[in-house]
């Protein structure tokens, strides 16, 4: 078997029962990108190396009889704006190039306190926004791989690495998932800190994780989440182990197929492929409510005033920056406070709104994008079917489900209620478990 077709679960399971050696599995992780990088470009910082260092290191310390972590051994790629003592993180932006932080962010610490490789930092698009990074898609190299979480997603779909950290501000998570054809979560709001990653939005920034299964979704939620006193948002959720609750297989999951306000921005294909699914999985047709079509608006509003005011400087230090980048920040500063303010009164209006749904079902089924990966890397695609779910914090996972024109992966986007990630994630697999196989 290749080496680099297992999932992080099944190399942290043969790496501590001592059948694979951390070394030996880092070492053909680093040869499949020695292959496939100069075509898909995920990294921005790699050193093999450092990774190869760090995997004898874990074999030494286990050769030590030390406990093992959950991914003792696991090579994990990290999106450049999250802090790494060991790599730069530069944001996507030539501002900060050569920028070299003093410690990890919480997230990384924790990774690495689990046993997890750091094997390299992913591209980025500038300052996670919309200015693609030199990423392409592996499923073809003539389209986007999305953003703002390029490399990530890329990295997991060309087997590069089992496991991928991104965030997601709009759709930075769950759309590049959507292109590249991997799993994907982004979790919810609060449940995982972001203290030393670069901040756009306290309200609406998250941060995500991909993978090749739902399992390994949950393998990672496990070592990530938990309450920091160090991110103001953070929760202190009561949320059970993830894998033993994804374990816990029910039978089947109640689904409910929402078609959102923003349904007719998908491409007829798309529509015709949720509306077949939909009926194949006895999912209940709902409608959002009206009142919701403002969400979309809410969300820009927000997003632009909180991005104005963490990231203007770089716009008024006269530094490089693109104009979708500089558009934003004006936008923001024209954005007045009685009209930010009714935007985030009007997100916790919606969200409370969302929650009847759940009191009927297991998970809601909407599109992850309005089709299949756009060609050409000078766009990431359209965030639009993220975008509630990012504004209102709940819970969504990508599953690479559907395909469109020539094959290219839709992904299927399945939203649950807050703070009931590891039960999104269950209904998840029982979806998968009813599928033909």
């Amino acid at each position: 078997m290749n080496l680099t077709d297992l999932t992080a679960g099944e190399a942290a399971t043969a790496i501590a029962c001592g059948e694979l050696s951390a070394e030996q599995y880092v070492a053909a992780c680093l040869e499949r990108i020695a292959a496939f990088e100069p075509q898909v470009q995920a990294f921005v910082h790699l050193d093999p190396q450092h990774a190869l260092g760090q995997a004898r290191a874990l074999d030494h310390y286990r050769a030590g009889g030390g406990r093992l972590g959950p991914l003792h051994g696991v090579p994990v790629a990290v999106k450049d704006i999250f802090d790494t003592a060991d790599y730069p993180t530069e944001y996507g932006s030539p501002i900060f190039a050569g920028r070299r932080p003093a410690s990890d962010c919480t997230v990384v610490a924790k990774l690495r306190a689990a046993g997890a490789i750091i094997v390299g930092k992913t591209v980025t698009t500038e300052f996670a926004y919309f200015h693609p990074g030199k990423t392409r898609n592996p499923r073809d190299l003539n389209r986007t791989p999305g953003g703002s979480s390029s490399g990530s997603a890329a990295a997991v779909a060309a087997g590069l690495v089992p496991l991928a950290i991104g965030s997601q501000t709009n759709g930075s998570v769950i759309r590049p998932a959507s292109f590249c054809g991997v799993f994907a979560i982004k979790p919810s709001h609060g449940l995982v800190s972001r203290a030393g990653v670069l901040t756009l939005s306290h309200a609406l920034d998250h941060v995500g994780a991909f993978s090749r299964s739902v399992d390994d979704l949950a393998l990672a939620m496990d070592v990530v989440v938990g309450y920091d006193a160090d991110d103001p948002d953070s929760k202190a959720y009561a949320e059970p182990d993830f894998r033993t609750t994804l374990a816990d297989e029910p039978s089947s999951s109640r689904l409910a197929f929402m078609r959102t306000p923003v349904w007719e921005r998908a491409d007829a294909e798309t529509r015709a492929a949720f509306e077949a699914f939909a009926q194949q999985i006895g999912a209940v047709a709902i409608e959002m409510p009206p009142a919701n079509a403002a969400a979309w608006e809410a969300q820009r509003a927000i997003m632009a005033v909180e991005m104005a005011h963490n990231l203007g400087a770089a716009v008024d230090g006269g530094g490089e920056v693109s104009n979708a980048f500089r558009k934003l920040i004006e936008e923001g500063r024209r954005v007045t406070a009685t009209h930010y303010l009714a935007a985030r009164r009007d997100a916790r209006r919606y969200a409370e709104s969302i929650m009847r749904v759940f009191e009927r079902a297991d998970a809601i089924v909407t599109p992850a994008t309005p089709g299949v990966a756009p060609e050409g890397i000078g766009t990431t695609g359209d965030p639009v079917f993220c975008t509630f779910w990012s504004l209102t914090g709940l819970p969504t996972l990508n599953l690479p489900l559907l395909a469109g024109a020539g094959g290219l992966p839709i992904g299927v986007q399945l939203a649950g209620a807050p703070g009931r990630d590891a039960h999104l994630l269950r209904a998840a697999k029982a979806l998968l478990r009813a599928l033909p196989q």
